[in-house]
């Protein structure tokens, strides 16, 4: 999609980190821009700093673990625009878990595969027919993590699970698609190359009340990039990260050449995939060391 100019652009997650990089990225281009999010005070702030550079733009309510929420969504976009040519699949949390996986609450596992992995299914199903029914150009961008996707990293067993998830099902959209000579394309976005300061950390503040934790004593600790960057100074690391709105220029630039992966790495990256696939090639035993 090498013009952004008129096309209409649904975010999920879309008030805050890479989502709300999105929309601006995408807005300042000339794309309209419909999003979707739960954190109220978030869409306050989104809706009125879009307008301030004369975004064409809704923002609206939007629960991703419901497939009508969704439709509504989608049904609210289209009575603004017209239509819809890009969907991104971006709402996500991180549960916020540490500790041994098998004392971990239900909710815990609930609420992360709940959001992360049912809103994507349910954004396929809410969003895919009507793109696919169109005949035309479009784009489906699925968020997903290298945590989950390309790598385990062992110390969030929740959100690497409910992330592994997700890439298996965006691929599979994708040969999907490309099976049935669909014009829709679909991309798997992995923000990167470095942390991301979004407010994945701080996901508790969205966390319905129905899903709180009822087992103490298995919370990371870590509720936004600065504390984990003082986690990582206690043992002399110096934490690098990357902006959300390096996220959404990368992903704009991949877009525009109709890539699948959406991807940055870096070099200890790379070699952490290509030691992953050599374990796999050579039945090597995991150890920590060679995922982490």
């Amino acid at each position: 999609m090498q013009d952004f100019g008129g096309k209409v652009a649904v975010i999920t997650g879309g008030a805050s980190g890479v989502g709300r990089s999105l929309a601006f990225a995408l807005g300042r281009r000339g794309a309209k821009i419909a999003v979707g999010d739960v954190d109220k005070n978030a869409m306050a702030r989104v809706r009125e700093d879009l307008a301030a550079e004369s975004v064409d733009c809704i923002v609206e309510f939007c629960d991703v673990t419901s497939v009508q929420s969704l439709t509504d969504l989608a049904d609210k976009a289209e009575a603004a625009f017209g239509s819809i040519d890009l969907v991104f699949a971006n709402a996500g949390i991180g549960a916020g878990e540490t500790g041994a996986m098998w004392d971990y609450s239900e909710k815990d596992w609930q609420w992360c595969l709940n959001v992360n992995v049912w809103g994507v299914i349910n954004s396929i199903r809410a969003f895919m027919p009507r793109l696919v029914a169109r005949n035309r150009e479009a784009h489906f961008v699925v968020t997903g993590s290298g945590n989950g996707a390309y790598i385990i990293l062992p110390d969030a067993p929740i959100y690497t699970a409910s992330k592994a998830a997700v890439h298996a099902i965006t691929e599979n959209l994708h040969y999907q698609v490309q099976a049935a000579q669909s014009p829709v394309k679909v991309s798997a976005l992995f923000p990167g190359p470095h942390v991301v300061d979004t407010g994945l950390f701080n996901s508790g503040r969205v966390r319905p009340q129905e899903l709180k934790k009822d087992v103490e004593g298995n919370a990371s600790g870590i509720n936004s990039v600065e504390d984990m960057k003082r986690m990582c100074a206690e043992f002399g690391i110096e934490l690098q990260t990357t902006h959300p709105d390096e996220v959404a220029e990368m992903a704009v630039e991949g877009l525009q050449r109709d890539a699948f992966w959406l991807l940055a790495t870096t070099p200890e990256t790379d070699a952490k995939i290509r030691a992953r696939a050599d374990m796999i090639l050579n039945r090597t035993t995991p150890v920590p060391a060679m995922v982490g």
